[in-house]
């Protein structure tokens, strides 16, 4: 077990947590400007059409299946080394496909990265469980979805000024960025003191509580990034759009769930998960019913934005909801079967969607069908909500 500490956490550790959780995202999110570079250089590989998008979003498939491994290896073994270790891991193999010229060979290092990823993502969002009780977490995890969302505005700048300047493997230069916050975790961070206490007690995780709401995390998930692999091919419903347009609404998309991320920092203490979870779920109803309805380009935009904002409240929401009923002896476990659901909602979400193209008709019929799954989960939660508790707890 590692050495624990009893420093009371302040803002510094929540702020290198935050830049913690910003990496796993940055795996996808600093290639996509380069996608199109990598299909064309690889266009002579057999199954390259396939082969190519995996390599963009295999890290996320690893990280459903691995999280749940790395939150029970943290409850284990302590949280903080096992994050630097996992961030330097991180920014080596992360950096291999800038070398390589294979495309096989750099989907297995973005499958090494993947590994890494989950115990980033499972560790960092763990401790702010450990550092901050009740209200202050629910603060943090706010933070750290709005945080990730607006710098994924700024990683699609880098990352296409990397492939304009270097070519297709600039972006993954960017993966050094994890070295300085390895330093800072191991400077700044310490070792919670309730692994300390409660490392000897075997504990159960509450599997009645909990399943139902790692189900919804999947949905929500398949609906975040639903929107998002989508983007191009939504906005090709009603006109035909520049790569600029696309980039341009893809901003404003992350700028959304930022804000509705806010909006649950600010209304949290007050609603509970079931009410929290039915406006989410109304949003995604309006925003997907909108686009599978909208033929003119400035309304897709505005129930796209307005579906994000669900995503930026639910995100946060069904975090906060499962952090809430965790034991403290079993977070990191709890914490690694969340993060394993969305993150599988996140590889899924494009499989789903063109699964359903053909049995409901294309696009516009397979937005209109999320539109009422999210109907009837928004009436689902309105029924629960009655005298349900708020969420801010502290434990």
């Amino acid at each position: 077990m590692a050495t624990t500490s009893t420093t009371e956490a302040r803002n510094i550790h929540g702020i290198i947590l935050v830049l913690a959780a910003i990496m796993p995202a940055m795996a996808i999110i600093s290639l996509v400007p380069v996608m199109p570079l990598l299909g064309r250089e690889f266009a002579g590989v057999p199954g390259s059409k396939a082969l190519v998008p995996i390599a963009l979003t295999i890290p996320a498939l690893c990280v459903a299946i691995f999280s749940p491994l790395a939150g029970w290896l943290s409850d284990r073994i302590g949280r903080k080394m096992l994050l630097v270790f996992a961030l330097l891991g991180y920014a080596a193999i992360g950096i291999v496909p800038y070398f390589l010229t294979d495309l096989k060979q750099i989907i297995g290092a973005r499958i090494g990265l993947g590994v890494f990823e989950a115990v980033i993502m499972t560790v960092a969002t763990a401790l702010v469980g450990d550092y901050f009780k009740g209200a202050a977490r629910e603060k943090w995890i706010g933070i750290q979805i709005g945080a990730v969302s607006v710098s994924a505005i700024f990683l699609i700048a880098i990352g296409g000024a990397l492939g304009e300047t270097i070519g297709s493997r600039g972006p993954f230069l960017l993966y050094l960025l994890a070295i300085p916050i390895a330093l800072l975790v191991l400077w700044k961070l310490f070792e919670p003191a309730v692994l300390e206490k409660t490392s000897g007690i075997k504990g159960s995780l509450p599997w009645k509580s909990l399943l139902p709401l790692l189900l919804v995390t999947l949905g929500v998930g398949i609906f975040f990034y639903t929107t998002i692999v989508k983007l191009g091919d939504i906005l090709l419903l009603s006109q035909e759009v520049s790569p600029g347009v696309i980039g341009a609404v893809g901003a404003a998309f992350n700028l959304g769930v930022m804000i509705g991320a806010s909006t649950f920092i600010k209304i949290k203490s007050k609603s509970s998960g079931p009410k929290l979870l039915a406006i989410g779920m109304a949003l995604f109803a309006l925003g997907y019913g909108g686009m599978g309805l909208s033929t003119a380009l400035p309304m897709t935009i505005i129930f796209m934005i307005i579906t994000s904002l669900g995503a930026g409240l639910l995100l946060p929401t069904m975090l906060a909801w499962v952090m809430s009923i965790l034991p403290q002896n079993v977070r990191g476990r709890g914490t690694g079967l969340w993060t394993g659901m969305f993150f599988l909602g996140q590889f899924v979400a494009p499989l789903v969607a063109v699964a359903l193209y053909k049995p409901l008709g294309g696009l516009s019929n397979v937005l209109l069908g999320y539109g009422a799954v999210a109907a009837l989960l928004m009436i689902i939660a309105i029924i629960r909500s009655k005298g349900a508790e708020t969420l801010a707890q502290d434990h």
